[in-house]
């Protein structure tokens, strides 16, 4: 696919649910059997965005603010209310033996793999489904199982491999059949952090050498910051913010850090700012990023600085700030 053309074209996307409701009591259920009353809940609500085919891209949002749903359209498992998307040009809800042919969803509280067998006998089974050539099936497995370095697992019985071994193993599944584009929804959620690590230089080495266009859900945000240049933001089923990783951070952080070593004892930098921390000689301050540059000139002029650091917050900070500017009052 040329890359002028985007692998993933969402325009004002909707998914809306149709809950049942009732009152409390013996008498509320009867009525409701003659008299259905229901309510609407949006739980997308005209998410629009491109992401064109290579890119790994961040999408960010809090507990319920839609992103599995998206991510559940763009692969076809729902279909949505209105609105369009297109994966690679094909319609996703129509579930086309070629549109399922290059994507894959991996979500990390699923299990796709037969639970009492190794995990060779299923990748067998993935092999079949797809119809994979057996010289380029083996290929490809015995790549992924030399990626993942996981090539004494596979023979054991999947349930008795640890929550970051089952992981690999899903994720091999997942790409024997090489997708195009990779679905990500929380693929490290409840990995310790050396299994997050690997599993993040995995998804990174598979896009350098296949392009596959990656879209990341993730609440580890470890994962972003490592693999993502871009993200989106959605929050109660709207898009709040779509660019760089770095834009974001200007746009949402509403403080600096200044780390500020002083040359002498004695002076005192509360009329700076917030004082977090005090070491010695050594300062950290918080300030508003508006007054950032004016009071770390004053700070040089003022004060007998021998060293001044400006640092961001760190970027759940920033997050929790974008979510907190994204919630209804």
């Amino acid at each position: 696919m040329s890359a002028h053309i985007p692998a993933i074209i969402v325009r004002d996307l909707v998914k809306t649910y149709e809950v049942p409701e009732r009152d409390p009591g013996l008498l509320a259920a009867i009525r409701s059997l003659f008299r259905r009353r229901v309510r609407a809940i949006h739980a997308v609500s005209g998410v629009s965005f491109t992401i064109q085919p290579g890119e790994v891209v961040g999408f960010l949002g809090p507990n319920g603010a839609g992103k599995t749903t998206t991510l559940k359209m763009l692969t076809g498992l729902l279909h949505p209310t209105s609105g369009e998307a297109l994966v690679f040009g094909y319609v996703p809800a129509r579930r086309e033996p070629a549109f399922l042919r290059r994507i894959t969803l991996v979500m990390g509280n699923r299990n796709q793999l037969q639970w009492d067998l190794p995990a060779l006998d299923s990748f067998e089974l993935i092999r079949a489904i797809y119809r994979l050539p057996p010289a380029e099936f083996r290929a490809t497995r015995d790549e992924l199982i030399d990626l993942l370095e996981v090539g004494d697992l596979v023979r054991k019985p999947v349930r008795n491999l640890s929550l970051g071994e089952r992981m690999k193993m899903e994720i091999i599944g997942a790409l024997l059949h090489r997708p195009q584009a990779l679905f990500l929804d929380e693929p490290t959620l409840g990995l310790d952090v050396t299994m997050q690590r690997r599993i993040r230089a995995f998804v990174a080495e598979y896009n350098r050498r296949t392009g596959a266009t990656v879209l990341l859900t993730s609440h580890y945000m470890a994962d972003v910051e490592a693999l993502c240049r871009r993200v989106i933001v959605i929050h109660h089923g709207r898009v709040l913010f779509d660019g760089p990783l770095s834009a974001l951070v200007d746009q949402f952080a509403a403080y600096r850090k200044l780390i500020v070593t002083l040359a002498e004892s004695g002076a005192d930098l509360k009329g700076f700012g917030e004082v977090l921390a005090h070491d010695g000689l050594r300062y950290t301050l918080r300030v508003p990023k508006a007054m950032a540059p004016a009071i770390t000139a004053r700070l040089l002029a003022e004060a007998p600085v021998a060293d001044l650091m400006v640092e961001e917050p760190p970027i759940d900070d920033v997050i929790e700030q974008v979510f907190a500017v994204g919630t209804p009052r």
